[in-house]
């Protein structure tokens, strides 16, 4: 199994800096250098901790393409991260090209940009077939080929098309088409569309591409995605950042407490 990814250092803030976002979040203020030594790491802590806004620095730091928004580089929302981005420095056992950035949020978009590609193709093929009445069948077949080659490409990874399932079908179809070998994962909360049936399938997802020498680093909130075997857990909800066990999670103890006895926090409500 490997491990991309070794490690992420902050270097020197400038003073200017120190008091603006994302320099002003406390896991960021008194971040060390963090070390990656399993091939699945994942990022936990309260909403506001920064594990998002870290993942998103070091997708921009590591140049890896945003499989569900605009390229990192020119995202408007990121202008503050990219700076957060310009101070790391990335140590790699060894450099992948391979893997790429997702946030759930940006997800649908991307599903969205899939349809109207194909309705493109199709509406381009329909318009090589009216222009061609009339040609031989080889000169038909040959102008046909780059538009056919294209939707039968989407056709073999995601079927009829992404946006034919459901949120939770779509979001796991996804990644089944697009996790390959070698790759290095930033996800932010990848969990946000799967039901808990399909949170386990993934863990067997992401089981299966670890094997082939994949590494995944990942914000989430989901205990049983946290609950991935030999997983580091990141807290940051701690500062500096310190690898936590799993039992020791908040988000654990809480989900626990709750499905062992709902009422004794419903009859608060």
């Amino acid at each position: 199994m490997t491990v991309h990814l070794q490690s992420v250092r902050q270097g020197r803030v400038e003073a200017s800096l120190q008091k603006t976002f994302p320099f002003n979040i406390p896991t960021i203020q008194g971040m060390e250098t963090l070390t990656f030594t399993a091939p699945v790491t994942f990022l936990v802590g309260e909403n506001g901790s920064g594990k998002s806004t870290f993942l998103e620095a070091v997708a921009c730091a590591a140049r890896l393409p945003a499989a569900g928004s605009a390229d990192l580089e020119g995202d408007p929302t990121l202008a503050s991260v990219r700076r957060l981005a310009d101070r790391l420095h990335l140590a790699w056992t060894k450099r992948t090209h391979q893997g790429f950035f997702l946030r759930a949020e940006d997800y649908f978009g991307y599903v969205k940009r899939l349809a109207q590609m194909r309705e493109e193709l199709a509406r381009d093929l329909q318009q090589v077939d009216e222009e061609y009445q009339g040609h031989s069948q080889l000169a038909q077949n040959l102008a046909r080929m780059p538009f056919t080659r294209e939707l039968g490409e989407l056709e073999r990874r995601y079927g009829e098309g992404l946006d034919t399932h459901s949120h939770g079908e779509s979001f796991f179809t996804f990644f089944q088409a697009r996790f390959v070998p070698g790759g290095l994962y930033l996800l932010d909360e990848p969990e946000a569309a799967l039901s808990p049936l399909r949170q386990l399938a993934f863990l067997a997802l992401l089981k299966q591409t670890v094997a082939q020498n994949a590494q995944f680093i990942i914000a989430t909130h989901s205990p049983i995605l946290l609950a991935y075997p030999g997983a580091t857990l990141l807290n940051f909800d701690e500062s500096p950042v310190r690898p936590v066990a799993y039992d020791d999670l908040e988000h654990v103890r809480l989900t626990r407490d709750f499905l062992n006895n709902p009422t004794a926090f419903t009859d608060r409500l």
